[in-house]
């Protein structure tokens, strides 16, 4: 059933399309996790889909850390190369299936660090699936005008926070540091994230794009984490933060100010003076006013998450409490992304379709929601390719603009 603007899921199916926020540990295709667990003899809940979805992934959560329960059992899989490059390519197929044509995969190699499986060797196994994709692509792409080549870049994260469980990388050096304060042990393991992405993408010349910081946002800041982000900066590394998802607009201040960000992750609470806790300021009303003007003016896109936060954030009970249109309102760059595919059993359409189905969302306005993933990506070639690219992409949607949708005024 179309929608007020004439947006209609076979169109929203055909042109291009992007997903900046797609966390890989997170988008797994439930039967190989299945799989991979039985290989590995990583105990699941339920070795049944049907099982898996009752028990871990489901569609509404309790809270926060219900949501991330799933992550233990990806993430547990993901210890060989072969099954991140296995999982990094499904990734892919999985998103072409769908007219997405460039992603950002981004993950904490950290979390996959073991003896026998170094930094690179993990970064280069997810690339090679991703360029297998890419690649089986192409070939079926080269003669079709209605068609735009794949891409992709990798962006690594860093953890605000961890302990020894997560992985041994996080065992050995909270180990080898345990006299000292814990913020700080995270802040060293950031910087060392940083410095070996930098010199990975240097070194190998794999499309390692962006710098990311995730993790629980209260009671640890961003700004502990100044010079990974500065180290990022200094070495033309782009910044994404994981912010104004569970705590205020300070969060995301300080993500632009300390951290240099270029591009927001989630910012869902951008506009939610109540929440801000420092006392100096003396109005939070025009604070949130005057911090979305200037994420807006300075076009730092925000990667905005619809069924992620709802299923997260429980002031949120619906698609029209969630800021978004707020957003559009004040002329912010906005890309719609999945964040985790399988953990909020989603996808780029279905996210789409959420905004385009609960929001008076006109069709320019729907337009840029779709282009400013394309503007808003850390392209891992030069500007020149990646206008280029962007062109091209525009080329296309307006095509089928034209060519799936009924004349409409808006």
């Amino acid at each position: 059933m179309p929608n007020r603007s004439g947006i209609t899921p076979e169109f929203i199916r055909r042109i291009p399309k992007t997903d900046l926020h797609l966390h890989l540990d997170g988008s797994l295709r439930i039967a190989t996790l299945i799989e991979l667990a039985r290989s590995d003899r990583v105990p699941l809940p339920s070795t049944e889909e049907t099982g898996l979805k009752e028990l871990v992934f489901k569609e509404t959560y309790a809270n926060l850390s219900e949501y991330l329960c799933g992550f233990k059992y990806t993430c547990a899989v993901l210890q060989r190369a072969e099954h991140l490059e296995r999982v990094a390519y499904e990734l892919a197929l999985d998103n072409l299936a769908e007219g997405v044509r460039y992603i950002e995969v981004r993950f904490a190699p950290q979390l996959h660090l073991h003896e026998g499986l170094g930094i690179r060797d993990v970064l280069a196994a997810v690339c090679r699936g991703l360029d297998r994709a890419k690649l089986e692509h192409h070939r079926e792409a080269e003669a079709n005008p209605d068609d735009l080549p794949f891409e992709y870049g990798i962006i690594v994260c860093a953890m605000r926070s961890f302990h020894a469980a997560m992985s041994p990388y996080y065992r050995n050096l909270l180990g080898t540091l345990q006299t000292t304060p814990r913020k700080e042990v995270f802040a060293i393991a950031s910087l060392e994230m940083a410095r070996a992405a930098v010199e990975v993408r240097d070194e190998t010349g794999l499309p390692i794009v962006g710098f990311d910081l995730a993790g629980e946002e209260s009671g640890y800041p961003a700004g502990d984490h100044r010079a990974a982000y500065q180290y990022a900066h200094s070495h033309f590394l782009k910044k994404t933060v994981h912010a104004g998802e569970a705590y205020g607009p300070e969060s995301i201040f300080q993500a632009i100010t300390d951290c240099h960000a270029n591009r927001i992750g989630h910012g869902t609470f951008l506009f939610a003076s109540e929440r801000i806790c420092d006392a100096t300021i003396p109005s939070p009303i025009k604070y949130v006013e005057q911090l979305a003007d200037y994420i807006a003016s300075q076009r730092i896109t925000v990667e905005v998450c619809l069924t992620s936060n709802l299923q997260t954030t429980p002031a949120l009970q619906s698609v029209p409490d969630h800021p978004l249109l707020r957003m559009i309102d004040h002329e912010l760059s906005v890309s719609l992304c999945t964040d985790n595919r399988l953990i909020s059993n989603t996808s780029v359409c279905r996210e789409l379709q959420l905004a385009t189905n609960h929001l008076p969302i006109t069709r320019r306005q729907f337009r840029n929601l779709i282009l400013a993933g394309f503007k808003g990506s850390f392209y891992s070639d030069f500007y020149a390719k990646k206008r280029t690219y962007v062109r091209r992409a525009i080329e296309l949607y307006e095509r089928l603009e034209s060519r799936l949708l009924l004349p409409h005024p808006s």
